[in-house]
Formats: structure tokens, C-alpha cells, sequence
């Protein structure tokens, strides 16, 4: 359950503080637990969400049109499409344990709301519009660059993982890649997979997640990195 103390908790990990609380307070809010508790003042975060998702578009525009000033247009928006897709939020707000501050009804607690990854990444871009709305423009920009768009060539990497492992065993004629499914866990409304990635037979890396996908794009991750210390 989200207190005053563990909302206090959360500001010092974003590391902002809110003139206006509730507006942190409705950046959490999922629409399930708002019709449960019937909120009025404290609506849900869809509209914030909303208005996040144009400032970090915007912020992260402005970022690559400085950071590449050679790279054509196509290219910009397929790295920006790169950064802001919905697992690449939901990976940075990894860093921020957001999933425990997230506010869910009961019926989307039970069936799992709390480890889906497309709520994480809205409740992320909910923050972003709620510290917009906030502190302005700057601020806005100051969180999104220290947590979106910072260390990128190791997030690239990971967002990428797939493509790239693909790419990578492509160089070799008689190359193949193999994503095996050596486990599952928990409930069918939360389970846990973990996946094997192999490369021509070899087993170089693992990774678990919440869905097939996820596990395999951390596997991915995992056998490039493995790769790349083995040259």
C-alpha cells in the first residue's frame, strides 16, 4: 500500500519534489483502483500519461537532433521509436522500483497488473506529464535525461539485444540461434519464464521475464555481452 512515507521515498529516487502532491498521487493511480475507490480529486494517470508521452517525445527529439547532426531523418525516428517504446520505459523504470508504488484495484492486483510491463511504461510517462505540469518544461527534461536517456549505449544494446544477436550469428554462413524455453514459474495471471539462448548449439546466455518475449530479449542481452568478452 502506498503511505506518506513511501510517496516521500519515491520523490527522493526521482529526485524531485512536488509543490503540488497530488498530482504524484494521481501519476500512480490506475483507472482500477480509482473506480474502486470512486476518486474524484485524485483522477487516474491516463491524461497525464498522455500529456508525458508528448514531453518525452519532444525531449528526446530535441536529443538525438543535437547528438546526431549527420543522421537523416529515418534514422532519428527510428532510434527515438528505439528509446520511448513501452519496454524500454518499462527497463528504466526498473531502476526506480516503480511497480511498488503503482496503485492497482483489487481485481488488477490478482490477474497480475503489477508486473505488466505496458502499465510500468504509462505510469512512467504519467510522472513525466505530472513533474511537466509541476515544475515546467526544464524539470521535465532534467528527469527524463537522467533517467531515459542516460547510458545509452548499454540500454541500446538491451532494446536492441534481439536484432542485434540476430545480426551477429547472420555474419556466419552456417550461423543459428535457438531461443529455448527451459522454465516457468508462478501462477497463469504472474508467471515468471526463463529462457536459453543458443548459438549454434551452444548454450551463451539466459535471461527471465514476465512474458516469452522479455526473456528472450534479456537471453539476447546476456549472450551479446558474452560475446563481446570473448573477442
Amino acid at each position: 500500500m502506498l503511505t506518506e512515507e513511501t510517496f516521500k521515498q519515491l520523490e527522493d529516487k526521482i529526485e524531485y519534489q512536488f509543490k503540488d502532491k497530488n498530482l504524484l498521487w494521481q501519476a500512480l493511480t490506475h483507472s482500477s483502483f480509482a473506480n474502486e475507490q470512486k476518486i474524484n480529486k485524485r483522477q487516474d494517470y491516463e491524461r497525464l500519461e498522455f500529456l508525458g508521452d508528448a514531453v518525452l517525445e519532444l525531449v528526446t527529439s530535441s536529443f538525438l537532433y543535437e547528438a546526431h547532426p549527420e543522421m537523416p531523418e529515418g534514422m532519428l525516428t527510428k532510434k527515438r521509436s528505439t528509446l520511448v517504446c513501452g519496454s524500454s520505459l518499462a527497463y528504466c523504470a526498473e531502476d526506480l522500483e516503480l511497480t511498488q508504488y503503482i496503485r492497482l484495484g483489487r481485481g488488477e492486483e490478482t490477474t497480475g497488473g503489477r508486473g505488466r510491463e505496458s502499465i510500468t511504461a504509462d505510469v512512467m510517462e504519467a510522472i513525466i506529464g505530472a513533474i511537466y505540469l509541476d515544475g515546467g518544461y526544464e524539470k521535465a527534461g532534467t528527469f527524463i535525461h537522467r533517467f531515459v536517456l542516460s547510458d545509452l549505449e548499454n540500454k541500446e544494446l538491451f532494446y536492441d539485444s534481439k536484432t542485434l544477436l540476430q545480426e551477429e550469428v547472420q555474419k556466419d554462413s552456417k550461423g543459428t540461434l535457438r531461443y529455448e524455453l527451459v522454465g516457468e514459474s508462478g501462477p497463469d495471471h504472474s508467471k515468471n519464464f526463463v529462457v536459453a539462448a543458443r548459438v549454434n548449439g551452444t548454450l551463451m546466455g539466459r535471461g527471465s521475464g514476465k512474458t516469452k518475449k522479455a526473456a528472450e530479449q534479456q537471453a539476447a542481452y546476456e549472450t551479446l555481452l558474452c560475446m563481446k568478452k570473448n573477442r
